[in-house]
């Protein structure tokens, strides 16, 4: 896909996407979703690339859904009248697809289903969409300059890109329903506090701290064991029972052991540097239910 609105960039293993509308305060269009759904599922099986970093063009990190398109400014289909039975049966459905699913929750999606670590570098204003797609990213660094809102209130509508499952899970309800209810717009500060962002930074200093961060998921580390533990981490934890994390795990342990984990054992009794040679695109048992 030649790419519109965000751009594509590969350093030493470290993808950066760039949502790329900076004189629209990168604000979120179909046309970004569709690409962004392409660029995580090509980074999930592109071997070159170990880690993925987003960050926003010029001083916004996306300012929401772009409001000013005509029609529906969500791009969703006015003649439908869906139900859930249909969300249900007919998830594939393009005119479901295209009509009625929401673009950021596809997005969400696709970023939950990537095989690679992906560190959110929130440069500045982040807010609706802007604010809901970083959730599904592991990591949340943001820019002192940053501002984040989950304004869904404000215009009458309710959190989508799948916001509702993943923000109680990383802040707790009480955090969680105080943000969506209030639509109140805050801080880095205070998406530090409440446990959303990992760390604040002084706008030169963000990118060079996601990329060290990123530095530390892939350098000396197996794809492949990366790429099994970051969806053990998202998947089992939404288990009823350890039971289940134990079946996953146990089939993860006996695979990783065959491969790459020989290398790692060998290299540890010898004091050397390991050279892992699996590969994330060949993830064993991937997906799993």
């Amino acid at each position: 896909m030649d790419y519109k609105t965000i751009r594509w960039e590969v350093e030493d293993r470290i993808l950066t996407l760039t949502l790329s509308r900076p004189d629209q305060l990168n604000a979120f269009t179909v046309e970004m979703a569709n690409e962004l759904i392409d660029a995580f599922r090509r980074a999930s099986e592109d071997d070159a690339v170990g880690a993925v970093v987003v960050t926003g063009d010029g001083r916004a990190f996306c300012a929401g859904m772009d409001l000013s398109s005509s029609g529906n400014v969500f791009g969703l289909d006015e003649s439908q009248r869906p139900t859930l039975a249909d969300l249900d049966e007919r998830f594939e459905d393009p005119a479901i697809v295209d009509g009625v699913r929401d673009t950021g929750g596809r997005v969400t999606l696709a970023i939950y289903d990537c095989k690679k670590p992906v560190i959110a570098a929130i440069n500045g204003a982040a807010v609706g969409i802007g604010a809901t797609m970083t959730l599904a990213m592991d990591i949340r660094l943001a820019s002192e300059k940053a501002k984040i809102g989950f304004v869904f209130g404000r215009l009458g509508i309710v959190p989508e890109a799948c916001s509702s499952w993943f923000l109680p899970r990383l802040v707790g309800p009480q955090q969680a329903l105080e943000w969506v209810l209030s639509a109140d717009i805050f801080d880095a500060a205070e998406g530090q506090r409440g446990g959303l962002i990992r760390s604040v930074h002084a706008p030169d200093d963000l990118l060079p701290a996601a990329y060290a961060l990123a530095r530390k998921f892939i350098d000396g580390r197996s794809p492949v064991a990366v790429a099994l533990a970051r969806q053990m981490m998202l998947r089992n934890a939404a288990q009823p029972h350890p039971v289940a994390a134990h079946r996953i795990d146990s089939l993860a342990m006996f695979y990783t052991s065959l491969g790459d984990g020989k290398e790692g054992v060998a290299a540890f009794l010898e004091k050397r540097a390991p050279a892992f040679t699996g590969r994330a695109s060949d993830m064993p048992f991937y997906p799993w239910e």
